[in-house]
């Protein structure tokens, strides 16, 4: 661990700096795609937040929130990860369009916790029923 980092000082991180590889703009999904490498030699991985904020400042997006950073991987020995990034037009858009675990990982939605016991109990309805009555049994929607 370098000297420079510890002590009473104000703990500063070395510079990263973000590269944009395969740019495609998605006019069906309406968003901008894109790799993004990230090269940060002398230091861990780069938090998402503060990554997000730097692809913002690049692109000059207005709301941070519209940005997904997702699948990064570092490479051996470390100093440089890789990934993909994703920048909706408005976050209307994002909630329509994102998976529901990455707007559970945004903080965009909360999560559904069940416990195992509820679920289990589901499962072992869900199992004597066929058809449309298994939905009712599931707790979903049943059809009129």
């Amino acid at each position: 661990i370098n000297a420079e980092y510890m002590g009473d000082k104000k703990k500063t991180r070395p510079p990263f700096v973000v590269k944009t590889k395969k740019f495609m703009t998605n006019p069906l999904l309406k968003r901008k795609q894109f790799c993004v490498e990230i090269e940060h030699p002398g230091r861990g991985t780069v938090p998402k937040k503060d990554l997000n904020e730097k692809l913002a400042a690049m692109y000059q997006v207005k709301d941070v929130r519209t940005i997904v950073t997702f699948g990064f991987k570092t490479n051996f020995g470390g100093g440089k990860s890789s990934g993909f990034a994703l920048i909706y037009n408005r976050l209307s858009d994002l909630k329509r369009y994102e998976p529901r675990y990455r707007l559970v990982r945004a903080g965009l939605m909360t999560r559904k916790k069940a416990g195992r016991k509820q679920k289990k109990e589901r499962k072992n309805r869900m199992k004597k029923k066929r058809g449309t009555a298994k939905l009712a049994a599931g707790g979903g929607a049943s059809k009129k």
